[in-house]
């Protein structure tokens, strides 16, 4: 019998090691020249810790981001941490990457999209055998408008219709 391979689920843990190597060199090396990194983040997801001020204005998701005025920028294996100034007010977030929706750094034209997957729902996808979708890196999202267009906007571009257009574009050279 073959296993059921979650080949969205590796490409997904794939493209987070991207946002904490990016995180990590931030921490490490400061953001220099124009680079800052917008992240959003599911505020309503496990292990994410933010103020209740915070919470009460984001109950679900928020956007921050990382350029000029940013302090103590912990990057750790699962999570990251980072004080950030609300109103004048530090305040200090804890964001587990699995939380993360988005990141994307305007200076290099890059950015990433992701679907939050919570256990229990990663595990009734490998019951019903649905969710084989993966995130897809906005700038790999290739030169057709249709594609760009979709990751722009925050959609997954499903793996079964790029085959299909794939194929298509071949028989047609």
């Amino acid at each position: 019998m073959t296993a059921y391979l979650r080949y969205d689920l590796m490409v997904e843990k794939a493209l987070r090691g991207v946002v904490h190597e990016a995180l990590k060199h931030a921490s490490e090396h400061g953001l220099k020249d124009d680079h800052h990194f917008y992240i959003s983040f599911r505020t309503d997801e496990e292990g994410v810790i933010i103020p209740d001020a915070l919470k009460g204005n984001y109950p679900e998701e928020m956007t921050i981001v990382l350029q000029h005025q940013y302090w103590d920028l912990q990057v750790k294996k699962d999570l990251f941490e980072v004080t950030l100034s609300f109103n004048s007010v530090q305040q200090r977030l804890i964001v587990p990457y699995h939380a993360i929706t988005a990141f994307a750094d305007p200076a290099v034209k890059f950015g990433l999209q992701f679907h939050t997957i919570t256990a229990a729902r990663s595990r009734e996808d490998a019951k019903s055998g649905e969710g084989a979708e993966a995130a897809v890196p906005a700038k790999r999202a290739g030169g057709k408008a249709k594609k760009a267009a979709a990751a722009e906007s925050g959609q997954v571009i499903s793996l079964d219709s790029f085959r299909k257009q794939k194929k298509g574009e071949e028989s047609s050279s």
